[in-house]
């Protein structure tokens, strides 16, 4: 699919401003006319790779000053602001979005910067600006959780660990012993009662919990691999980030160890090529990947690739409470994570009466500024670290997909996905605005409720749309 045209018009203006020439005078220097000149400044053309070339040879001008939607996430990451309930009398739609971004790029950058200074929107009240889960989250979501110079590396290794030997898990082993000089070792949950991985530099050993299933070793054997041999291209990704908050830029850091980790034990293109073939069928990828279920989702909202890219999933851990202890947006455009709540009639809460199972769901979604959106929605539940057994922890982990695209999944076959046959979910009562729905327990925030003492409704509020 063709990349959309670059409008750079905002940028040009500025540029000719600050050069203080005229559009004649520019246009001169640029061996093109004037009136053109002018609809590329009013955004009606967009801006070639020859004039490109021509205003950096021309003026002080980095190309990257163009990309100013990148650092706000592009038209998805303002409407994810924009969903935020302050905003929802508003309805801003998609195509203002768009407009907005195209010709005001660094207003849209300044009330960017300005939300996530004050934490951004949650379904509890504004988060605090220190909070170092959100901070690194919209890191993730500002690079679409795609890092493509640690997913060529993964791959390069992972061809190189393949010929060495065909079983993962022995190669994984064998590289920390080759090259740094560690072995693996399986110790009995009395002697780790409380880590699941440890690096014992003093026995040269990374020592693993026989709690954690063979999937999970591989995985925490990658993550050792990343933090040794991809250390400083993952500092400096994390650094990159401008992160004030140390917490923040360690959480981020381990989110890209383990995105590394995720890369090695599914390689690009070997894994998209599987998903193609398979119709994205999970547990089918599961046993040829030879991963746990939650190591997929997240391997499956990263496939962005330029030239190459794979369906455009979401992907969210859920606990008991309903709380999202993960959420990745990916490229799929979702505002359905944003909330700090969800929706009860979202299926995926009854995931943890069905334990390894999946929950299959066709929603029509509302969010806060009164846009709606078709997904299908995959949950089932895992346990914690993918320890075996036992009393521990345990999520649901979801993987969403627009329902036109769901099609393509070997898991979607047999399920409805017509519009009129969705269930319809909200942002969480206190940001959904359905006046009709029984399963309300708080009216919306801001709503004007209404009372009648002669008539007892369905629902427990009543309130002005």
């Amino acid at each position: 699919m063709a990349e959309a045209a670059l409008l750079a018009g905002p940028s040009i203006r500025r540029l000719r401003r600050r050069e203080g020439l005229t559009q004649a005078a520019m246009a001169a220097r640029l061996a093109i006319s004037p009136s053109y000149l002018n609809l590329l400044e009013r955004n009606q053309r967009p801006l070639s790779a020859r004039l490109l070339v021509q205003l950096a040879e021309q003026f002080d001008f980095d190309p990257r000053s163009l990309r100013q939607d990148e650092a706000v996430g592009g038209i998805d990451g303002l409407r994810r602001r924009l969903a935020d309930e302050r905003f929802a009398d508003l309805v801003i739609d998609r195509d203002e979005v768009a407009e907005w971004l195209a010709a005001a790029p660094h207003a849209a950058l300044a009330f960017a910067r300005l939300y996530d200074a004050g934490g951004g929107g949650r379904g509890e009240g504004p988060a605090p600006a220190s909070d170092p889960m959100d901070l690194a989250r919209r890191e993730i979501e500002r690079w679409r959780n795609h890092f493509a110079d640690l997913d060529h590396a993964a791959e390069e290794l992972a061809d190189e660990l393949r010929l060495s030997n065909a079983e993962i898990g022995a190669a994984l082993a064998e590289r920390l012993r080759q090259r740094h000089q560690l072995s693996v070792r399986i110790l009995p949950v009395d002697v780790m009662p409380d880590a699941l991985r440890r690096l014992d530099l003093h026995a040269r050993q990374l020592q693993l919990s026989e709690q954690l299933d063979q999937s999970s070793r591989n995985f925490q054997v990658a993550v050792q691999l990343a933090m040794l041999e991809q250390r400083e291209a993952i500092a400096a990704l994390a650094d990159g980030a401008g992160f004030a908050d140390r917490a923040a830029w360690r959480l981020f850091r381990r989110h890209l160890a383990g995105y590394f980790a995720a890369a090695l034990l599914m390689p690009y293109g070997r894994f998209l090529r599987a998903c193609e073939g398979t119709g994205y069928d999970l547990p089918l990828l599961q046993r040829r990947f030879n991963v746990g279920f939650e190591q997929l989702a997240h391997r499956l909202t990263t496939l962005q690739r330029v030239g190459q890219r794979g369906l455009p999933f979401f992907m969210a851990r859920i606990d008991r409470a309903g709380q999202f202890s993960k959420r990745y947006a990916g490229a799929s455009g979702t505002t359905l994570l944003e909330s700090g709540a969800s929706c009860p009639l979202w299926n995926a809460h009854r995931a943890f009466e069905q334990a390894g199972r999946f929950c299959l769901q066709s929603l029509d979604f509302t969010d806060p500024t009164g846009q709606a959106s078709q997904w299908f929605t995959l949950a089932r539940t895992v346990e914690g670290n993918g320890a075996l057994g036992g009393d521990g922890a345990q999520f649901v982990v979801v993987l969403g997909l627009e329902s036109a695209l769901a099609g393509q999944l070997a898991q979607s076959r047999g399920i409805s996905l017509a519009g009129n046959q969705a269930v319809e979910v909200g942002a969480g009562c206190a940001l959904c605005h359905r006046a009709d729905c029984l399963q309300r327990s708080l009216p919306p925030r801001g709503a004007a409720l209404e009372f009648d003492e002669r008539t007892r409704g369905l629902t427990p509020f009543a309130f002005a749309g």
